[in-house]
């Protein structure tokens, strides 16, 4: 794109539209199109000029975020970044925006931390580029975006005679950014009980997480939680790394389990794909599948490289199946993947492996 991706903030506070106007103009990418204090104000702005993406709040008077979120993906589908507090509540509200067709959620600056806007700037950015290259479709009024799934026929089909003749379990370690909510549910609800043990880095802000985890354990025959410090990697559960910290596989004797940690930004990340899958590299070897998603960006690609040398077998997502094609490009750029598979078909690939 030769020409700046032009961004339309929708937020009633003045306070907050001014930052994010300073933080997104900072990158010589974006420019700024409009601001709007609530949606009736940003629907006129649209019908003026229509933005290559736009930041919503959740919260705002005349009309809440979702109902105006709604209207646009129903009416005129524009990439949409929703902008929201870090309240549990909020959380929720923010990981709903998703299935209806948002394209990636953000924090509100925390004015007054330096250290959280100097690192929140690149991610915000990132973001927002990433929302411009967003495929996104016409949802209609009333009903729910649905990703398609793998049937349990499709994962549930095993070999007979040879369950015990693997001394070491094997483990999956998944990485995905933006677009990675709905190819996580996706590739997670086609995992059968006995699912080999999975760890998870998608990119998303602290306390979101753990929402995010909660949905996806309601909906999908796993379990699925916001990892914690030596949380055990067993078959039957998916562990997403939490906001803001980087996970790390870690092996004692036969046990694996993962290890929350502090740390800088990991290309421009934290937490990690990269960090996740050179820890596979190191102490699962052979006995890990490395699956890079849809996301923005170069993270995960040199750690799917190293997982590959090490001997694990390795998969990308297809381009065709992203949101954003980056990370998986990346990958295959690198000689990462073994193969490189629709969303619908890393589940199935991922089980027999595992077998």
């Amino acid at each position: 794109m030769n020409r700046k991706i032009r961004v339309l903030i929708v937020d009633d506070s003045a306070v907050v539209r001014q930052s994010l106007t300073d933080i997104l103009t900072s990158d010589p990418q974006i420019e700024i199109l409009a601001t709007a204090s609530d949606p009736f104000i940003a629907a006129q702005k649209i019908r003026e000029v229509v933005p290559d993406v736009i930041t919503l709040d959740v919260e705002m008077p005349r009309m809440d975020g979702i109902t105006f979120l709604q209207k646009i993906m129903s009416q005129h589908p524009i990439p949409v970044v929703m902008c929201s507090s870090l309240t549990e509540k909020g959380s929720e509200t923010a990981l709903k925006a998703l299935e209806y067709g948002a394209v990636e959620i953000i924090q509100k600056p925390k004015l007054g931390v330096k250290q959280f806007l100097d690192e929140s700037k690149v991610i915000i950015c990132d973001t927002v580029k990433a929302a411009a290259q967003a495929r996104v479709k016409r949802i209609t009024p009333g009903t729910r975006q649905v990703a398609p799934k793998l049937t349990a026929d499709a994962v549930l089909s095993r070999p007979t005679g040879n369950a015990m003749i693997q001394t070491t379990e094997k483990v999956v370690m998944v990485g995905a950014s933006t677009g990675g909510t709905e190819a996580l549910k996706v590739f997670l609800e086609a995992m059968p009980l006995d699912a080999p043990g999975i760890v998870i880095v998608q990119h998303m802000p602290e306390h979101f997480t753990r929402s995010f985890a909660a949905r996806l354990d309601k909906i999908c025959r796993i379990s699925v939680k916001e990892a914690e410090n030596n949380d055990t990697v067993v078959r039957g559960r998916a562990l997403i790394a939490p906001g803001n910290a980087h996970a790390l596989l870690k092996r004692s004797g036969a046990r694996y389990f993962v290890e929350i940690k502090e740390g800088p930004l990991v290309s421009r990340h934290r937490p990690s794909v990269d960090v996740l899958f050179r820890s596979a590299a190191r102490y699962a070897g052979k006995n890990a599948v490395g699956v890079i998603m849809t996301g923005m960006g170069d993270d995960g690609a040199k750690g799917l490289l190293e997982m590959k040398e090490a001997g694990a077998v390795t998969i990308a997502q297809d381009e065709q199946s992203c949101v954003v094609y980056g990370m998986p490009k990346e990958a295959v750029k690198l000689g990462a993947a073994d193969r490189v598979l629709s969303l619908e078909q890393i589940a199935e690939n991922v089980v027999k492996e595992c077998l």
